[in-house]
């Protein structure tokens, strides 16, 4: 009996058993290769599309310890890299000090009007995202070499967001550093709900939309975390701050901060690093992706993702250095072109979205052992072993 002929109308990339659709009918490939090697040439498909219908689960180990370990024994001088960055703090106060006068300035114009909308999206999404790239680079102490500082800084750079987040976010993050990929530990990782609710075009064009919600929400979801009194420092200092914003101005200009931040994480340009830093693209497993163009300006250099993962304690300013010291380790690992083309092809390509993440069954550390890890982190300053 023969065997019924194929079905050329069926995409099999939607389905399982992508691995054997044709290359010819895969979309084009979305990143790029600095140093083609024969492994990778920079123009075919490294890997086959991945199944949608689940996250890709690895038994490896995350990748960011290994390259770590291989660059410090091969150039030993990186250590010289590390530590903290004195301009760091004169960036926040600048950037602070525009939102706050922007959004005084703005207090007699109507919220719906074009010319607060224009404002809310240029200039106070790119500047409320630049501050939330300046608390995750206060995050791993990298501000001033006192924890106290440190700290006080991120309460700070946290006022024109809003809501308060930063003291959270520490927590969340450090874990996200040290147990990357880990289900149920690594709160950067969609739930199995958001694969089940979001894994087609409108979904995703909800998640892109709405992405700052996720990543706001997902963590009290996913882990609870003890509150310390940064917590409350935070907390507190954020709603003074609110109250006498409207007691003086009236609540516009706290209406333009709050738009600001949904902006920053939304369809933005500089947005497009959520999706960027750790979606598996072009049928590859590899966990993080780097983004070397301009934005980066805006961002603190967050684009040098795999370098940032590698050496957590060299901050914003030195981690072009860190690519340029160590080329044959960076330069052959595929990146990404353009942030702001990450968003389109996210939502529009079908061999990515909500399922193309790398996930690891959790080691089931004890709740104690991490609490450890985050009071070294604090101990330590800048974490050289994360």
């Amino acid at each position: 009996m023969s065997a019924a002929p194929a079905n050329n109308s069926i995409d099999y990339s939607l389905y399982g058993g992508a691995d054997s659709f044709p290359d010819q009918h895969r979309s084009p490939r979305r990143t790029v290769v600095t140093s083609p090697s024969s492994k990778d040439n920079g123009v075919s498909h490294p890997g086959p599309p991945q199944d949608p219908k689940d996250f890709l689960w690895l038994m490896t180990e995350e990748p960011h310890r290994s390259r770590r370990m291989a660059i410090m024994k091969a150039h030993p001088e990186v250590t010289k890299l590390m530590g903290y960055e004195p301009l760091t703090k004169y960036v926040v106060l600048f950037v602070v000090a525009l939102q706050i006068a922007t959004a005084i300035t703005l207090r007699h114009t109507h919220p719906l009007s074009p010319l607060f909308l224009v404002c809310a999206y240029v200039i106070g999404g790119t500047a409320n995202h630049n501050l939330f790239l300046a608390i995750h680079e206060i995050t791993h102490n990298l501000a001033f070499r006192s924890i106290w500082a440190n700290k006080s800084l991120a309460i700070f750079s946290n006022l024109p967001i809003g809501i308060p987040y930063c003291a959270a976010f520490k927590g969340y993050h450090i874990e996200h550093h040290r147990y990357l990929g880990e289900d149920g530990v690594d709160t950067d990782l969609p739930t199995r709900l958001e694969l089940l609710c979001l894994n087609n075009v409108l979904g995703k064009v909800f998640f892109a939309t709405f992405q700052i919600l996720f990543y706001a929400l997902r963590p009290g979801f996913v882990r609870s975390q003890k509150l310390t009194t940064w917590h409350f420092a935070n907390i507190v200092t954020q709603l003074v701050f609110d109250y006498l914003l409207v007691h003086n101005f009236g609540v516009k200009p706290l209406i333009y901060l709050l738009a600001s931040s949904f902006f920053a994480g939304s369809l933005h340009p500089c947005a497009g690093h959520f999706i960027a830093e750790h979606y598996l693209w072009d049928g590859m497993d590899q966990e993080t992706f780097s983004y070397y163009g301009p934005l980066n300006i805006l961002a603190y250099n967050v684009g040098y993702h795999n370098e940032h993962h590698d050496f957590p304690s060299v901050p914003w300013t030195r981690l072009p250095a860190l690519r340029a010291l160590a080329p044959e380790f960076y330069d052959t690992i595929p990146s990404h072109p353009s942030w702001p083309m990450v968003i389109i092809n996210f939502i529009r390509d079908k061999e990515v979205g909500i399922f193309a993440r790398a996930k690891r069954l959790s080691k089931k550390a004890t709740n104690g052992s991490r609490h450890k890890v985050l009071q070294e982190d604090d101990q330590e300053g800048s974490d050289k072993s994360e």
